[in-house]
């Protein structure tokens, strides 16, 4: 069995191999040859915390291009005042004729890169070509990976960066800055609608339950992508721009299941069920038509599928054996 720590997954999943693998694990899903089942959530209430359980099976005629994992995921409160991460994850890879455990990944790195990732194939679909002003509403893992994933698809120039946590944004922009070499310009916003002023693409990378902006600041013919809500009750994105966005989801099922900005505006009878316009995998497959012109609104909800760990995790690996990366033990 290969092993690939949280280093080992960063060095052989780049973001636009991540970006392409996304556009492939989309397209399956919505050809049918990937079985997903519904995550299974298991409160651990005593610890405030939750696990989640997400199996994937991909199917094809092609035995190399088959994939069989499980990730864990499990999300605790209290982990940081124990000096530990909030998000704790793994991805058991087992080989699809056999079932045998063949690689265990680092799951929250390879998480914040897949779901950055999805966000940036959406854009990559959605976004007009000529956006350069970004808005990141955030400042943990997923407001970095996302500011790499927009780097990767359009040519950013100007990125604003919002959150309650004033330091935690400026360190996130010196380590983007000193890491990445970007050569446009990033500075702290005082508040949302600063973050979102003139923005062409706006990221939505928290954990509140309520929407974090205003729908009048979102000028025409912007792109939002929202990742950081994923039950019922939690929303980010208004239900006025909601209303007013041409809406592009994952998994159509599962949106419907746990995407609360879709959920919400739906019970308040603002939406009906077909407002959700195609899934990313039907634009992949051009079976459906993306943005129709400039001045339209995009909205890409992503609760997430495990399709995208299969197709991320099996990049990963490819890479990994290639470059001698991981640990090998016996099993």
């Amino acid at each position: 069995m290969l092993i690939l720590n949280a280093d080992d997954v960063r060095q052989s999943l780049s973001m636009s191999e991540a970006v392409a693998a996304m556009k492939l694990a989309f397209a399956a899903l919505s050809d049918g040859r990937a079985v997903v089942p519904q995550r299974v959530h298991l409160p651990i209430k005593r610890n405030n915390g939750i696990s989640l359980f997400m199996p994937a099976f991909v199917d094809d005629p092609d035995p190399d291009k088959q994939a069989l994992t499980i990730k864990s995921v499990s999300l605790f409160d209290e982990n940081l005042s124990r000096g530990l991460a909030r998000i704790q994850a793994a991805v058991l890879v087992l080989a699809p004729d056999t079932g045998q455990p063949t690689a265990l990944l680092e799951g929250a790195t390879l998480t914040a890169i897949r779901t950055a990732a999805a966000s940036g194939a959406a854009t990559d679909l959605l976004a007009r070509q000529n956006s350069t002003n970004l808005a990141i509403l955030g400042a943990g893992v997923q407001a970095r990976s996302h500011l790499a994933a927009m780097c990767a698809v359009r040519p950013i120039e100007s990125v604003r960066v919002y959150s309650l946590r004033r330091s935690k944004v400026q360190a996130l922009i010196d380590e983007f800055s000193r890491q990445s070499g970007f050569a446009g310009t990033l500075r702290v916003a005082t508040s949302p609608s600063d973050a979102i002023a003139n923005a062409d693409i706006i990221c939505a990378t928290t954990t509140s339950s309520n929407p974090v902006f205003s729908d009048g600041d979102v000028k025409c013919g912007a792109h939002i992508n929202a990742v950081g809500s994923y039950t019922p009750q939690a929303r980010e994105v208004p239900a006025e721009t909601v209303v007013r966005s041409f809406v592009v989801v994952d998994d159509r099922a599962a949106a419907w299941q746990e995407a609360g900005d879709l959920i919400q505006p739906f019970q308040a009878g603002l939406i009906e069920r077909d407002h959700v316009r195609a899934e990313v995998g039907e634009l992949v497959l051009k079976r459906h038509a993306g943005r129709t012109n400039d001045l339209q609104i995009t909205f890409f909800k992503s609760v997430g599928s495990a399709v995208q760990d299969a197709f991320a995790a099996r990049t990963a690996l490819d890479n990994a054996q290639r470059r001698g990366l991981g640990q090998s033990v016996r099993w």
